[in-house]
């Protein structure tokens, strides 16, 4: 595998960004407070100004969220991390941030549907362009690339056929031409994959799936260099309030203490359900970048320190089949979330891609049969198991 993981990086996933408050708590500390004060008129004229470092307002400067920003940093190995209220809102942020009316946009076609619909609906509103390309062939990306290009977007592995982009070659693309890459690290989180180490400029992540690992909070965040991340982003969030709670961040925090032991669970359980699946006579299809048959296999083994939880199938029969599969499940839960401890299903052409036309369905893979298993934590036999339910 890859190797890209630095050697401290469990030490920093327990003790990164900690500061220690007065009263020697051992645990991080949540401030719930919206406002901080100051102890005279001239200190909090300084902090408004910028000129002196510290807490404002908790739109914008928090203790806990702090906390939780540095430690993601370092994990990732960047030098600045905006929280956000959502992953949604880490991309909307980075995309204010950084782009104007007149700028170009080149995304992989395989994101998160609410990407695309953020991309097409709405940022074309203010005069920002986008052409959407086949993640796995840099030739396309290439071949898109305009003068006013500023920006690349990638999700590897994609949400749902796991098909992989190779960021050192896109980012050789974006960066021949002036432009930004931006890499969706969610499904695999820095415990498997550094895109910033790959030549990416900016990693965003949905903190919701695996970094809470236990689907119990929303966020998102952006991690890049001091400049555009902790000034421009950070200005962004600043005025606009996309905001990261204190409380999720403090679990967000607890969910970084754990990650590399449950990416590494997650992996060798969804390898395992991949590899049984792809045996399955009323399986057509299994996409799992740790399969062989995977187009992208042997750039996961150089690129990601691991395979991810994520594992989706096509069923012989289309969308009947797909829901009978889905509905015969009685462990595994139907949400559209990922990256729990809970193994979760859902049928991507109905619920997470469902906004997206039949054609756009069509040219991103996402087939009536398409079933999408974030595998979970629990005893591998026992989803296998509810798995067989409604394929045998």
């Amino acid at each position: 595998m890859g190797h890209h993981i630095p050697a401290d990086f469990d030490t920093l996933a327990v003790r990164a960004g900690q500061v220690r408050g007065s009263e020697g708590e051992h645990a991080e500390a949540i401030y719930p407070t919206s406002s901080f004060a100051y102890a005279s008129a001239a200190e909090a004229a300084a902090r408004f100004a910028g000129s002196s470092p510290g807490n404002v307002y908790s739109r914008f400067t928090n203790p806990t969220v702090r906390t939780f920003e540095q430690r993601l940093a370092a994990l990732e190995g960047g030098a600045a991390c905006v929280a956000t209220a959502s992953g949604m809102a880490a991309i909307l942020s980075t995309c204010m941030a950084l782009l104007k009316q007149g700028d170009h946009v080149v995304c992989s076609r395989s994101v998160f549907g609410s990407t695309v619909a953020l991309f097409e609906r709405y940022l074309t509103r203010f005069g920002i362009s986008v052409d959407f390309v086949p993640q796995a062939d840099p030739a396309a990306w290439a071949a898109a690339m305009r003068p006013a290009t500023r920006l690349l977007f990638a999700e590897t592995p994609s949400n749902p056929l796991t098909e992989v982009a190779d960021i050192r070659a896109l980012a050789a693309i974006a960066h021949a031409r002036g432009a930004l890459l931006a890499v969706d690290n969610c499904f695999c989180t820095p415990a498997l994959q550094r895109p910033l180490a790959l030549g990416a400029d900016l990693v965003i992540h949905s903190a919701t799936k695996y970094i809470d690992g236990q689907g119990r909070c929303l966020g998102g965040a952006v991690v890049g260099d001091a400049d555009r991340v902790g000034k421009e982003v950070f200005a962004f969030l600043r005025t606009a309030g996309p905001s990261m709670s204190p409380f999720n961040a403090w679990v967000f925090l607890k969910g970084l203490e754990t990650l590399r032991l449950r990416m590494r669970a997650h992996c060798d359980n969804a390898l395992r359900v991949a590899q049984w699946l792809q045996e399955h006579p009323a399986v057509e299809r299994v996409h799992y970048p740790g399969l062989p048959s995977h187009p992208q296999h042997a750039l996961a083994q150089v690129q990601q320190d691991g395979f991810g939880g994520i594992v989706s199938f096509e069923v012989r029969g289309g969308q009947d089949a797909a829901w009978r599969v889905v509905d015969a499940t009685r462990l595994i839960s139907i949400t559209g979330n990922l990256g729990d401890a809970k193994s979760t299903i859902t049928h991507p052409a109905t619920t997470t891609h469902a906004r997206l036309s039949a054609n756009q369905r069509v040219e991103a893979g996402i087939a009536d049969g398409l079933v999408r298993v974030s595998v979970g934590l629990e005893a591998v036999e026992d989803i296998i198991a509810d798995l067989a339910r409604g394929l045998d």
